[in-house]
């Protein structure tokens, strides 16, 4: 949990400290005054990125560094980052200097605000970000892999630009690496629908008050057991039709995740409030899900929720929120403080 923050030329911010109760925190104060920058050098501190800019965006403008100072228990992080051309990000825990955050030096965070229904409501890309960065947060090398694969769709692509008379006899080696990688990250992906669809149901049910069948379904392009060799097929088969798009047209970079209730995809029949409760369900297992892979529980930052749901579902959010550090901004701390017990701490902004 974290007990003390300091932000120095961080966004809005010049020199202000902050000090956070180890259960709800409740930041208030009107809009455009800091109060999500807050979150996002939390978040910095925990996982070594904003979820929402480019590092030097986070600097005050026309100031030469930014800098974030805070307690998790006993131990102290900084995370520096100055401008330019050789502009540079380092951390230091508890004294010693570091250049990265790596899997096991972050600490567990889940964020929830209002962009996130765009996971739903919008294109195959923000699902597929959402659910590699919620893998990457609870498996370890899964960020590599990521990464690799990245690499390995630059290559192949850049090759299809050239031409075949340039690239067809380079092809093959990146369609195999390709496909291998290809495969793992579809397996880490179907075995996560696999861990949500166990519980979803029950959990929107007990949300939007009403018994239903809600599952995820990953759109896969072919089966997971035989993964890479149908996919190192089918990019062998495609390969002119690649050379003429410029770009590789099968593979986990084109998949995507459809959400089901009853039947029937949310993104085309669902209600406003039929999506927010599920994206709360998701919430809620991703909680679950990272306090059981990490060993502890994620601090969990609500970014202006509460104006998004209506009672039911902010009932249904706060039973969830005992168990945790929670750090919740809002402009109007009525709209929280209704739901929650006496046990909180208010933060004006």
């Amino acid at each position: 949990m974290i007990s003390t923050l300091r932000l120095q030329n961080f966004r809005s911010y010049r020199d202000e400290s902050y000090e956070f109760y180890k259960g709800i925190n409740i930041i208030v104060g009107p809009n455009a005054s800091g109060k999500t920058n807050i979150l996002e050098a939390i978040q910095l501190l925990a996982s070594g990125k904003s979820y929402r800019a480019k590092d030097e965006e986070l600097i005050s403008l026309g100031k030469p560094w930014s800098r974030v100072d805070g307690y998790f228990g006993h131990s102290n992080r900084v995370v520096k980052i100055e401008p330019g051309g050789s502009r540079t990000k380092t951390f230091q825990i508890d004294g010693k200097p570091t250049s990265r955050l790596s899997f096991e030096k972050t600490i567990p965070i889940v964020l929830f605000e209002p962009n996130h229904l765009h996971i739903i409501t919008l294109g195959p890309q923000q699902r597929r970000e959402y659910f590699d960065d919620l893998l990457q947060r609870s498996i370890p090398g899964y960020k590599a892999l990521c990464a690799n694969y990245k690499r390995a769709l630059a290559q192949r692509n850049a090759l299809l630009k050239q031409g075949p008379s340039f690239g067809v006899k380079q092809l093959f080696a990146w369609d195999v690496r390709l496909s291998e990688l290809g495969s793992k990250l579809s397996k880490a992906r179907q075995d996560l629908i696999n861990d949500i669809n166990q519980n979803l149901g029950k959990t929107y049910s007990q949300i939007a008050r009403y018994k239903t069948n809600t599952v995820l379904r990953y759109e896969s392009h072919f089966p997971i057991t035989s993964y890479a060799s149908k996919m190192l097929s089918k990019l062998q088969a495609t390969a002119s039709r690649d050379f003429m798009l410029g770009f590789t047209s099968v593979g986990p970079h084109r998949e995507d995740i459809t959400f089901l209730i009853n039947n029937r995809p949310i993104n085309q029949t669902a209600s406003r409030g039929e999506t927010r409760s599920l994206l709360l369900a998701l919430k809620i297992f991703e909680l679950e899900l990272l306090e059981k892979q990490r060993g502890q529980k994620p601090i969990f930052l609500l970014d202006d929720v509460f104006s998004e749901l209506d009672g039911a579902r902010r009932h249904a959010l706060v039973s969830h929120l005992k168990k945790h550090q929670v750090i919740i901004t809002t402009t109007d701390a009525e709209a929280a403080v209704e739901y929650l017990s006496k046990d909180y701490k208010v933060i004006s902004i």
